[in-house]
């Protein structure tokens, strides 16, 4: 048996926890469509895949999180962009944002602080249709060598705002990141860089994230 098999099992699973989704405020048709196309279980150690289709979060190796399919379906909502958006995001972890991103019609570029990570869901990546360009390095800083961005996902919780991840939008571009002064006391904000050089703000409520590593994280 595969270890990368989708069978008509876990394709209904899919729909039902978009059903599940959309139930809890998720609108965007294309994030549900792209949530119903990834498959999630991939993403989980064999032993554990029974868990994937469940709306939570769960652990990963090297202390981090799959983060819960709501949390993946807000942010991607909240970045709010057209395909073939230039599209980064700060945390590859398990890889499973990325796929969705990609399943979107974004270009995708993801950026994982902890190298075993990163080649570990890159395995998984491997086997999705399309190209995710990954890179080993503090993301809290951005990924300045193919700046400028459409959009910027953040996958952990931030302790201040990174200024270099606004310095590398595009104008009109939209920062999706949780902020707060702990990891468990997080803000979920969309930062969006306007014409004029100013910053729009918005607060999208509370949110629970690993802490983000780093220089503007809260772990070295």
């Amino acid at each position: 048996m595969s270890a990368f098999e989708d069978t008509l099992v876990h394709q209904g699973q899919r729909r039902k926890l978009a059903l599940e989704l959309q139930g809890k405020g998720i609108a965007s048709q294309q994030v549900l469509a792209a949530i119903t196309a990834v498959p999630r279980h991939w993403f989980f150690p064999k032993d554990f895949q029974s868990f994937a289709y469940r709306d939570a979060a769960f652990p990963i190796d090297h202390g981090q999180t799959i983060s819960q399919p709501l949390t993946v379906a807000q942010q991607t909502q909240l970045l709010a962009l057209a395909p073939n958006s230039k599209v980064l995001e700060v945390g590859t972890g398990s890889g499973y944002q990325a796929a969705v991103l990609l399943e979107m019609g974004f270009e995708v570029y993801t950026i994982e602080y902890i190298r075993p990570l990163l080649e570990q869901s890159m395995q998984v990546l491997s086997q999705i249709k399309g190209q995710i360009r990954a890179f080993h390095g503090d993301g809290s800083k951005g990924l300045a060598k193919y700046a400028p961005y459409d959009g910027i996902v953040v996958t952990a919780g931030a302790p201040v705002l990174p200024t270099e991840l606004i310095a590398q939008l595009n104008e009109g571009g939209m920062l999706v990141i949780p902020v707060g002064n702990h990891p468990q006391k997080l803000t979920m904000m969309r930062y969006t860089k306007l014409a004029n050089g100013e910053i729009r703000e918005e607060s999208f409520g509370p949110a629970k994230f690993v802490p983000l590593k780093g220089e503007f994280g809260f772990e070295p």
